[in-house]
This record gives structure tokens, C-alpha cells and sequence, in this order.
């Protein structure tokens, strides 16, 4: 008896399973929905967050500036120099100071790709399959106590994205960036918390960043977020030569 009761509870808890399992595209549109819903998402057409970026035990001023279609901007300062990563949707570029060049420089090619990913302003769930991502869903997995929903994003890159969503609320709470820069594989690992509510979107403000497994080396945490502001595409471009 024992053993028919135990295959019937296996049966009834695999049914269930079953009936309550969550596809990819069911996922993703709990997900937009928590953030807002597609609507009001699609409505951000530009976005400046100003904050500040721990690194070590410093806190530096922190701005980043987003705008469709592909279009990034990131900087903070240290000491009255300012470093600057940016991409206008084919070229990215940046000013190291802090490395001793003051000048602008173009990035690679595997640079670019990265920050090509992080300029898109709405994430790569939102209209995955027109922008050619590919999407799995890997069931759970724990993160830091919460059994995650897994999801795993192939970019045309060939780079790869994890996103842990959270099972009640279907926000993110971490990513792990898979990507290759000259030939050399890296993985960051990004902590994602304390969502709040601008404009009807929800946002993230703060950030923690570092190789998985390994400690967290930078922090962002967002103090302001302005959406659809007036910001001049000259911003991102590469700055035309000093005459």
C-alpha cells in the first residue's frame, strides 16, 4: 500500500509540476510586466542615472546616460579627471586618465560588443527574438538563499548572459556575463537590488559587481533617475579631433 501511495504522490506532484511549469516567453512576460509593462517600458526614450561608484574604499561621483536606439555613455571622477566609456551604436570609445591617456581611443572590437549589449535600453528580454537573442530557461537555482528562476541569453555575439529572476516577483537579482576579450574568456558576476518605481518602470539602484565566485570589486548604487531627458547624440560620439 505504502508503495502505491508513494507512486501516486510521485504521479500527482508530477502532474503538478507539470500544469504549473513556466516557459520562456511566460517567464519573460512576468518579468516585463513587473518591471512596469511593455508599454511604459518602450515610452523610456532616453535615461540619465546619477550615482556613485564604490571601487575600493572610495565613493566616486557616477553618471550614466542611455538613449535609443544603441547609445551609452558611462563616466565617473577622481581627483578633477573624469574617465568615460561610451558607444553611439557602432563605435565605442573611452578616456583613461587614470591610466595616463587624457586623449580618446577607440575600443576593440570585443569591447564594443560588450558595451553594444549594455546600451540597449530595455534589456535583452524585452523583444529577444527581433533583436536575434536567443533564450533557454534552466529551471532553478539557488542564489544566496532564493530559488531563481534561471534564464540563459545567447547574444549574436555568441557572448552569454544568465539572468536569476527572482520567484515571487520576477525581477532580476543577478547576472553572470559570459563574454570573450582577445581570445581570453571572462565571467562577471552582477548582483541586482533595491528596485524603485520611476515613471511607472521599476530600476534597480544598486549594483555589485566582480568574477564570479570571486569578491564583489565595484559597487554602483543610483541616487537619481530622469527619464526622457534632452540629451545631445554629440555625447556619445568619438569627440572630433582639438583644433
Amino acid at each position: 500500500m505504502r508503495i502505491k501511495l508513494g507512486s501516486l504522490a510521485i504521479l500527482l506532484f508530477l502532474i503538478t509540476q507539470g500544469a504549473s511549469a513556466l516557459t520562456v516567453d511566460e517567464l519573460i512576460a512576468k518579468n516585463i510586466e513587473a518591471r512596469g509593462g511593455l508599454d511604459k517600458i518602450h515610452a523610456v526614450q532616453s535615461v540619465r542615472f546619477t550615482g556613485k561608484l564604490r571601487f575600493g574604499s572610495r565613493d566616486l561621483p557616477y553618471v550614466t546616460l542611455m538613449k535609443r536606439p544603441e547609445m551609452l555613455r558611462s563616466e565617473f571622477t577622481l581627483q578633477g579627471m573624469t574617465a568615460i566609456r561610451a558607444f553611439d551604436g557602432k563605435d565605442a570609445w573611452r578616456i583613461s586618465p587614470f591610466r595616463g591617456r587624457v586623449d580618446p581611443e577607440k575600443m576593440s572590437a570585443d569591447e564594443t560588443k560588450v558595451l553594444k549589449i549594455s546600451a540597449d535600453l530595455d534589456g535583452p528580454l524585452v523583444d529577444y527574438k527581433s533583436k536575434g537573442n536567443v533564450v533557454e530557461y534552466l529551471g532553478t537555482e539557488d542564489v544566496d538563499g532564493t530559488e531563481a528562476h534561471k534564464l540563459k541569453v545567447t547574444f549574436k555575439s555568441g557572448d552569454i548572459r544568465y539572468i536569476y529572476l527572482d520567484p515571487d516577483y520576477f525581477l532580476e537579482i543577478r547576472n553572470v556575463d559570459v563574454t570573450r576579450v582577445r581570445g581570453a574568456e571572462q565571467v562577471e558576476e552582477t548582483d541586482i537590488g533595491n528596485y524603485e518605481k520611476v515613471e511607472g518602470v521599476y530600476f534597480p539602484y544598486s549594483m555589485e559587481s566582480g568574477p564570479k565566485d570571486g569578491p564583489k570589486e565595484s559597487a554602483i548604487t543610483i541616487e537619481k533617475t530622469e527619464l526622457n531627458v534632452n540629451l545631445d547624440e554629440s555625447l556619445f560620439h568619438f569627440p572630433a579631433p582639438k583644433q
